[in-house]
């Protein structure tokens, strides 16, 4: 098993580094402190295809692997986790959703236009009563002539306001029943469908976390991905291969955090050495780095069997669960590394300790993570 870089992924590494660098890193804060969800930087990252990583040339993405993919988040977050949030949901859910379960027509007429950023793409699975309980969902479709009529509300979704298309699952059947719900393509400006309250959250503040609100929203059966029923199965296919992106947004968090920790160590000063040739603060390090390692390999596995056409559930859930609770851990250890100067704003750890707790949450809390993994070992 070989992960070492082929040329086209250190390209692809590189060119996401620097647009990070260049586009991103002197705008962090003032978008954190204002929670602007800059739409123009997606626009850019589109141009350079890092919006349809996985997408065919055919329609208009960059057609790369899921180690490309991998690398492109974890490059974006290590300046700013906010963005490599947002590149993530558009990328996995949204667009991989109509990628694996498109058919032709809808694939033809939105993949371009979501690989290419010049729509954003959102997609909606949990309510404000059902989050892991998704088979209890409140969000109905009802059938009537060749239209469904869709009523309900969404939250916790990114691009829930700023989102020109989202893929909604809605129930169609009664609630806990097998096959309850679908899949559905529904464009902004659809009557009925309108972005509601957005969150006021800790970390993550520069993605835009929203309800999405379904009043009578009426669509055509075209907008139906996949068969009647089929949503909730679709959804949970969606997320093994989301769960890598998590993994990757993680690692790109916790690498953010350590480089800073590890550069500050060594430059700080006290007693006349630096720092890092204390114990306390060197065996943080070693443990920071090792978890990291660890981490960044469980993921580089999960993308392997991912290319290969494999069941990921396990290996993905394993990656996210692992990266994510090491990016808690390793950004906590980076903030006392920097001791007072880690609590404040002037300095990018508390921004990573704050971003990195979403990991351990979205699409699937650690506790999920552990449920899915115990039922793969244990079958």
């Amino acid at each position: 098993m070989n992960f070492e870089h082929n040329e086209i992924t250190s390209q692809v590494t590189q060119m996401a580094r620097d647009f990070a660098h260049q586009h991103i890193k002197p705008y962090v804060m003032e978008w954190d402190e204002s929670q602007e969800f800059p739409v123009h930087v997606f626009k850019e990252m589109g141009k350079l295809g890092l919006m349809g990583v996985l997408v065919p040339e055919k329609w208009g993405g960059a057609g790369l692997t899921y180690f490309e993919y991998k690398a492109v988040i974890e490059e974006i977050s290590k300046v700013c986790g906010s963005i490599g949030l947002s590149l993530a949901a558009h990328n996995s859910l949204c667009t991989g959703h109509i990628l694996a379960f498109g058919n032709d027509e809808q694939k033809n007429k939105y993949l371009p236009k979501l690989a290419t950023a010049e729509w954003i793409g959102a997609w909606g699975l949990t309510e404000p009563n059902t989050g892991s309980d998704a088979g209890n969902m409140k969000t109905t479709a009802i059938k009537e002539g060749d239209e469904w009529v869709i009523n309900g509300t969404k939250n916790w979704i990114t691009h829930g306001i700023s989102g020109d298309l989202a893929v909604v699952m809605c129930r169609t059947g009664e609630p806990r029943s097998k096959n309850n719900s679908t899949a559905f393509l529904i464009e902004r400006g659809t009557p009925g469908f309108s972005g509601g309250k957005k969150e006021n959250k800790l970390g993550m503040r520069a993605s835009e976390t929203s309800e999405m609100i379904f009043d009578n929203c009426r669509i055509p059966d075209a907008n139906r991905l996949g068969n009647v029923g089929q949503g909730f199965k679709q959804a949970m296919q969606v997320l093994d291969g989301g769960r890598i992106s998590i993994a990757s947004l993680s690692l790109g968090i916790a690498k953010g955090a350590y480089e800073a920790a590890l550069k500050y160590a060594q430059e700080r000063q006290q007693f006349d050495k630096p720092i890092a040739s204390f114990q306390g603060i060197s065996f943080k390090l070693a443990d920071m780095a090792t978890e990291i390692e660890a981490a960044d390999l469980l993921t580089l596995q999960a993308c392997d069997v991912k290319n290969k056409g494999g069941n990921v559930t396990k290996i993905s859930a394993m990656a996210k669960y692992y990266a994510s609770e090491v990016s808690v851990k390793v950004s906590t250890d980076a903030v006392q590394i920097f001791g007072g100067y880690g609590y404040t704003k002037d300095f990018p750890v508390e921004k990573f300790y704050r971003d990195s707790k979403l990991c351990t949450i979205g699409e699937g809390t650690s506790e999920i993570q552990k449920m899915v993994i115990s039922r793969e070992v244990l079958k």
